[in-house]
């Protein structure tokens, strides 16, 4: 089944930038009614006023996903603005980046708060007002760190696979409402991600300029959306440790291990009780 896009409405979440950015861009230039959301308020006013000077319809709606009564008033203004929903994207999320010995429970639930309780509720409060909308499609962009953990990214990979697992168990369970579930897995991509870390003293070194540039992200999304894609990974880095650790798991791990203790061989085995506040982003 193939989904028109034109004139679908749709809520963006962490579209202030990046990915998030770039979909409610090019959502909008594709003729989709569309709401973004985001905390950072004056990118996001700045980038729905921009589409609006060149005849879109698009409302910014400030706000924290992890905050219940930001996510109903997220909700709230797409059904004022537009009398439904068609599209959820749920993009809004947040990165740690440490050994997981050196990190703390704090920093843990912040994670899983964002990247997965956060995407989960939103789900569950918007399947009442998708199941009204035209072709209603729930679209959920996790990582290939949600199909394979990566060591010093161990909060950020937990958080990814939980809401891997929920949208598969969701793919089956929405049927009965008409709504299609739609699950992107992005590789490296040239996002602020980097420089948005909540915790940031590991070795594990990514360089994410080379990365996918966001926009080709969202075209690939936008795609899947229209083609109602089921799964789709991008990035020929994630094909190939996915794959890998498919068919090779003991060779995955095994690289994975020889990294670790290449970058970490100088460091004393006792772990460390926790993060130092300097250590701490956010």
């Amino acid at each position: 089944m193939k989904r028109p896009l034109p004139g679908k409405r749709v809520l963006v979440t962490g579209a202030s930038s990046g990915i998030g950015r770039c979909v409610a861009e090019q959502a909008a230039l594709a003729g989709m009614r569309v709401v973004v959301s985001a905390r950072s308020a004056g990118p996001l006013e700045e980038l729905a006023a921009s589409l609006r000077s060149q005849g879109k319809d698009v409302h910014a709606v400030p706000g924290d996903v992890t905050s219940p009564a930001d996510r109903e008033r997220m909700l709230q203004a797409v059904v004022d603005h537009f009398g439904g929903l068609d599209v959820l994207v749920n993009n809004a999320g947040i990165g740690s980046q440490g050994l997981f010995t050196e990190s703390s429970e704090e920093l843990l639930r912040q994670v899983m708060e964002v990247n997965f309780f956060a995407s989960a509720e939103l789900i569950r409060l918007a399947v009442p007002v998708l199941t009204n909308g035209q072709q209603p499609a729930i679209v959920q962009v996790a990582s290939m760190c949600g199909r394979r953990g990566v060591p010093c990214w161990s909060e950020y990979s937990a958080s990814k696979f939980a809401v891997c697992g929920l949208i598969e168990a969701l793919r089956a369970e929405m049927v009965r409402f008409g709504i299609d579930v739609v699950l992107i897995v992005p590789g490296l991509t040239h996002t602020s991600l980097d420089r948005n870390l909540i915790h940031t003293n590991g070795r594990m070194i990514v360089n994410f300029e080379k990365g996918m540039r966001p926009e080709k992200v969202a075209r690939k999304i936008l795609r899947a959306l229209e083609r109602n894609r089921a799964e789709t990974v991008l990035g020929w880095e994630a094909h190939w440790i996915i794959r890998a650790n498919r068919f090779m798991p003991w060779l995955v791990d095994r690289v994975l291990k020889r990294v670790v203790n290449r970058i970490y061989a100088t460091d004393p085995l006792e772990p460390n009780a926790g993060p130092r506040q300097d250590q701490q982003r956010g």
